[in-house]
């Protein structure tokens, strides 16, 4: 076990005390954020960052009711608008602690304290932060799977589409950064961690080079802690990117997302000036799909985590995909495994497109890559590795763009080109497949009654979501008008 993992494991266990003081399992990772940044500006030598008076060691030493009326003042002071510090305004906006019982806050700082921070440091904070993201997000019982992206699906969606320097890179549905943060390792990995940049550059890197929005406030608290450990300085605006907010964020030569499935809340619609698509849906994922066309400066490059029904919904959906085609190259599909986002129902796909220099017949050929037919059942027992992406990178090319040269593996293979003539035939469905599909005996092979929950929630969020998008079709203006009786005269 190494170092990260055992203090993840340590930090994790805590939870269960403070579960007695009515803290849920996402209100705890958010309560760790607030105490793990001021330590670690101590343990980093940037307490220069904080007012005076707002340090570790003064929250740490103290005792009983008083620390925690001095850390809930710390929390309220933090994120007022005359700290100077932009990020840690960001992190402490409306802040607030769940904690009750001094005794609790108590056995945090302690905890926290006699944890080995030189070998976290040796590892790296954000190493150690990352670990207890994933830890809450693989545990059902927290509800946090639904919006992490497993990491090895980042990894390979990075390694695809090789960011580089110089390059605006955006996420405009952050999460915890998880893209973002990739994107960011990778570019380090390849510049002896920017020390071979000049200066200008490495100012570039940490301050401009990634952008995008988060909608949930302690989500985007996360985000920010998440960022601030590796080294990257904001650029992750509290916003909703399908609001006005989503015109300002800065056009990017590459987009790496995966955006929220479902519906607005309340069926509300985007209120984009600049959509024209989806303007009257409140299908989220169709939504963010028309932001990332328009956000890609010409030539730019995106991979965009989607559910099936993108791929086949007839109306707006089929309009959204034959105007992504037009303006865009999307030369690659990827087919994902049910269950790799911890609910076994959800059906998802990654798109990877180009941008054109033009806005007509960009799309020649669309390669599907099938990694969901005939794959075991992914779950606690069955992780998702990077070792089951290997086949399809290889498949894939080194060119960023999809333009390697690819070999058709036929019926029986998992690799298939079609060009732009069959999908039209196919009145735009993308939604395509060709091997028998065994997710039920895949479903079936489920040993874990944690994984068997999720199966079940998955599917019956499905079926809501389905349901949910009908009643709207049939409340739509078009629908009602043809509902009405002509009247009498």
């Amino acid at each position: 076990m190494t170092t990260t993992t055992d203090i993840v494991a340590k930090l994790w266990s805590l939870c269960h005390v403070l579960r007695d003081d009515g803290v849920t399992y996402n209100e705890y990772v958010t309560e760790l954020t607030f105490l793990l940044f001021l330590k670690m500006l101590e343990e980093t030598g940037k307490e220069s960052r904080l007012p005076k008076g707002y340090r570790w060691a003064a929250l740490a030493k103290r005792e009983g009711l008083d620390q925690l009326d001095y850390y809930k003042r710390l929390l309220l002071d933090l994120g007022k608008p005359e700290v100077k510090d932009g990020l840690v305004r960001a992190i402490f906006t409306d802040a607030q602690t769940r904690l009750r019982k001094p005794t609790n806050l108590k056995a945090l700082t302690s905890s926290i304290d006699q944890l080995d921070w030189f070998s976290a440091r040796e590892e790296g904070l954000g190493t150690l932060y990352e670990g207890l993201l994933e830890k809450n997000a693989s545990d059902k019982k927290s509800g946090a799977g639904q919006y992490f992206t497993p990491r090895p699906l980042i990894d390979c969606i990075v390694r695809l589409m090789k960011p580089h320097v110089g390059e605006t890179v955006q996420d405009p549905a952050a999460g915890t950064a998880g893209f973002i943060v990739a994107a960011d390792r990778y570019i380090k990995d390849r510049t002896d961690d920017l020390y071979k940049l000049p200066e200008q550059q490495v100012f570039f890197q940490r301050h401009h080079a990634f952008n995008g929005a988060e909608l949930v406030p302690d989500t985007h608290r996360l985000c920010m802690m998440n960022l601030l450990l590796h080294g990257i300085e904001g650029g992750v605006e509290l916003a909703d990117t399908l609001s006005p907010d989503g015109e300002r964020l800065s056009k990017a030569d590459l987009i790496l997302t995966n955006p929220p499935f479902g519906t607005k809340k309340g069926g509300g619609r985007p209120t984009r000036s600049d959509f024209s698509i989806t303007a009257d849906t409140s299908n989220k994922q169709l939504a963010f799909v028309e932001h990332v066309v328009r956000a890609l400066k010409a030539g730019g490059r995106a991979a965009v985590v989607v559910p099936d029904n993108v791929l086949f919904e007839d109306n707006t959906g089929r309009d959204l995909r034959t105007w992504l085609m037009d303006l865009c190259s999307l030369h690659t599909i990827l087919r994902l495994p049910t269950g790799i986002f911890y609910a076994q129902g959800v059906k998802t796909n990654v798109l990877f497109f180009q941008r054109g220099k033009t806005d007509k017949a960009n799309t020649k050929t669309v390669w599907v890559y099938d990694l969901r037919a005939n794959m075991p059942a992914f779950g606690k027992t069955r992780p998702l590795t990077a070792a089951d992406f290997a086949e399809f990178e290889k498949a894939y090319g080194s060119n960023p763009a999809g333009s390697a040269k690819r070999k058709d593996q036929g019926e029986e293979g998992r690799w298939r080109g079609f060009t732009r003539d069959q999908i039209k035939a196919r009145n735009d469905n993308l939604d395509i497949s060709w091997l028998r599909d065994t997710e039920v005996e895949a479903e079936e092979q489920l040993t874990e009654p944690e994984d068997i929950a999720a199966a079940i929630i998955g599917h019956l969020k499905a079926a809501l979501e389905e349901i949910e998008t009908l009643s709207e079709e049939l409340e739509s203006p078009s629908n009602k008008d043809a509902a009405m009786p002509e009247a009498a005269e």
